[in-house]
C-alpha cells in the first residue's frame, strides 16, 4: 500500500529501510533520507512511525541486551530500566 503519495512509498518500502538500515531507524525523517527523498507534506509521517514501530517490534520502545541495536551491543552504556517505573526521556527542542 503507498503510504507516501508525494514520494510514492509504500509500507514495504519503509519496512525494507528498517530492516536494511545499520543504523537503528526510529523516525520518518530518518526513513526518508534513508530512502533518498524528503517529507513534502508530511500528511504520512504518523502512517510511517506506525510501521517502524511495528517492523521494529520490542525494538520500537527500547533495546534489550542482546539486540543488534542495543547501546551495549554499539560499545556504549546501556541503560537499566525498572520493569516497574516507566521510562521517560524528553526531547531536545
Amino acid at each position: 500500500m503507498i503510504v507516501c503519495s508525494c514520494n510514492v512509498l509504500s509500507d514495504h518500502d519503509v519496512r525494507s529501510a528498517v530492516s536494511a538500515a545499520s543504523d537503528l531507524l526510529r523516525n520518518p525523517k530518518q526513513i526518508y533520507g534513508c530512502l533518498g527523498c524528503s517529507a513534502e507534506c508530511g500528511r504520512c509521517a504518523r502512517t510511517i512511525k506506525t510501521i517502524i514501530d511495528e517492523a521494529l517490534g520490542a525494538c520500537a520502545k527500547e533495546c534489550c541486551s542482546g539486540c543488534p541495536h542495543s547501546r551495549a551491543a554499539n560499545d556504549e552504556p546501556a541503560q537499566e530500566v525498572s520493569p516497574v517505573a516507566p521510562a521517560f526521556a524528553l526531547a531536545a527542542c
